[in-house]
């Protein structure tokens, strides 16, 4: 990537474009010539932007690469940019400091710094900007495309930016965060089922397309079969790696969902480092790890919860040639593997980017010489909070393990002794109770009068009560709970709570006078599912 510096003001700033062949510059990259770089060839070079003389000049013996769709700006001072769009790519790179890597430097490309939150963003913008030459979509154009979450986040940037309407149909396995997302963005969301395979009618990508086709005038952009997806990684996200990097790059080690960004990295790569060896890291239930290790094509696939890599097919346009290993890593793995880089290099990634890590980190421990090995921080974390950042998600899915007791505390989630129950106190209003139910998104209220539970409260207490005098939900709550409980000991057997559950109540767990907790019938099912797996 080549630079020029200049002092402003006694400021040094400096600017390197990773300059685009399409047929119109971005407005605002270029004020002061308001004029494109050469052409060469239907490819970019490597251009330098002299903001004293404002002039552009190829950079010596820059390699060339596929199309581009945007200028990549570094800035060591600051500047404005005219759409949040310029702000898609280079992305931080940081060593990994107190995980353990063996011999090996381990350095994290934080792609969860694109303003979309993910490495999805520029597959985002290249696929729509392609569409956009390739003149598959007007002015006010319908998209559609099938996305476990992050592609469509990128999608929505960029729609929503370029006044496209954009229909998302996503597996509900998604996380809340990015459903929440991306309807904010203004997306329309179909939920589907995650449980069936490709060929089924519901499967994603399947479903978007007959979608698209019934759409009058919609284009379906289809990620696992364009060819913009790796082009933005061969044309970004590679030569990024390797200026970072300083052209020293032993191995990188990355996930496969659509293919993009392993085919783009390795085609980019093949060409100025071939001997990088490149790494998978395969959620366990894809085939994809499988098919690496020992060439095996599996038609039979199981789920997983890692949201946005591993297979059930091979996309179009993968090309896995230049791959060399996989690594099979669990849900479990993974998810704790997000949580240690948070809690070791203060990284917060999302649940696919502890997949890619900790397989790096058994690539990096078995290795007998130093490497330097890159991974993926693919997406940030904040769409994760309600998953893998959450102690009783984690718990309830047998991810965080808890001393077994033996009894029936193994099936309180919320433990009252650990203050982790939410409760509420008998002369406490009961918009407070409805308050405390809508927050912490509970059915039922312990009502505790100090240490000592007095009776309990539930959504349909709370109705009746309400229910024709909406003023009521300013009594105490002592006017609405049930008093009269039925307490279990905990020492009771499990098939003790089938009684309680058949009249409709929840269990309360108590150890003689001391309240425990309460076990609710998802409570007992967690359980039981954990049990089995």
């Amino acid at each position: 990537m080549g630079s020029t510096r200049r002092r402003r003001n006694g400021a040094l700033t400096r600017f390197s474009f990773l300059v685009s062949a399409g047929p119109r510059m971005r407005a605002g990259l270029f004020p002061a010539t308001g004029k494109p770089p050469s052409m060469l060839g239907g490819h970019f070079s490597m251009l330098a932007f002299d903001s004293a003389r404002t002039t552009l000049e190829p950079i010596a013996n820059a390699p060339s690469h596929p199309l581009s769709l945007r200028a990549a700006i570094e800035v060591n001072a600051g500047m404005v940019v005219n759409s949040v769009l310029e702000l898609i790519g280079r992305t931080p790179m940081v060593r990994a400091r107190h995980l353990d890597a063996g011999q090996c430097e381990l350095f994290l490309k934080l792609e969860s710094a694109n303003p979309g939150g993910s490495i999805k963003d520029r597959i985002g913008l290249s696929m729509i900007e392609g569409a956009e030459r390739a003149g598959k979509i007007k002015p006010g154009a319908t998209l559609v495309e099938g996305t476990a979450g992050n592609t469509g986040i990128g999608l929505a940037l960029v729609a929503q930016q370029k006044g496209y309407r954009l229909i998302l149909v996503v597996p509900d396995k998604m996380s809340r965060e990015k459903i929440f997302n991306l309807k904010a963005m203004g997306a329309e969301v179909v939920l589907t089922r995650s449980d069936v395979a490709k060929g089924h009618p519901e499967y994603y990508q399947d479903l978007a397309a007959a979608i698209a086709e019934k759409t009058p005038g919609a284009c379906f952009i289809n990620q696992f079969g364009n060819a913009d997806n790796p082009a933005a990684h061969e044309a970004t996200t590679g030569p990024e790696i390797f200026e970072q990097m300083e052209g020293r790059v032993d191995a990188i080690v990355f996930g496969c969902g659509s293919s993009g960004t392993m085919t783009g990295l390795s085609r980019y790569f093949e060409k100025v480092s071939p001997r990088t060896e490149f790494i998978l890291a395969d959620p366990v239930g894809s085939i994809l790890a499988q098919y690496i290790n020992e060439g095996t094509l599996s038609t039979k696939s199981a789920s997983w919860m890692v949201e946005g890599i591993g297979e059930d097919f091979l996309p179009s346009i993968s090309d896995f040639s230049r791959v060399r290993k996989a690594y099979a890593i669990t849900d479990k793995e993974s998810f704790l593997t997000a949580r240690e880089l948070l809690k070791k290099e203060g990284i917060l990634g999302g649940s696919s980017t502890g997949t890619l890590l900790a397989a790096a980190l058994r690539y990096c421990r078995e290795q007998r010489e130093r490497k330097r090995v890159v991974t993926l921080v693919c997406d940030t974390g904040n769409k994760y909070l309600s998953k893998l950042y959450n102690d009783y998600w984690m718990l309830d899915n047998g991810f965080l393990d808890r001393q077994p007791t033996g009894d029936l505390s193994d099936l309180i989630l919320r433990p009252y002794l650990r203050r982790d129950t939410v409760v509420v106190g008998p002369n406490e209003l009961l918009v407070t109770a409805y308050n405390r139910m809508k927050l912490y998104d509970v059915s039922q209220l312990p009502v505790m009068d100090g240490e000592k539970i007095v009776g309990i409260l539930d959504e349909s207490d709370l109705l009746m009560h309400v229910y024709g005098d909406e003023t009521r939900f300013r009594d105490p709550v002592s006017t609405a709970m049930v008093s009269r409980l039925d307490l279990l000991p905990v020492n009771s057997s499990i098939e003790s709570l089938l009684p309680v559950f058949e009249r409709g109540h929840v269990a309360i767990v108590v150890d003689g006078e001391k309240f425990l907790g309460l076990i609710t019938r998802i409570d007992l099912l967690n359980y039981l599912r954990r049990r089995v797996a």
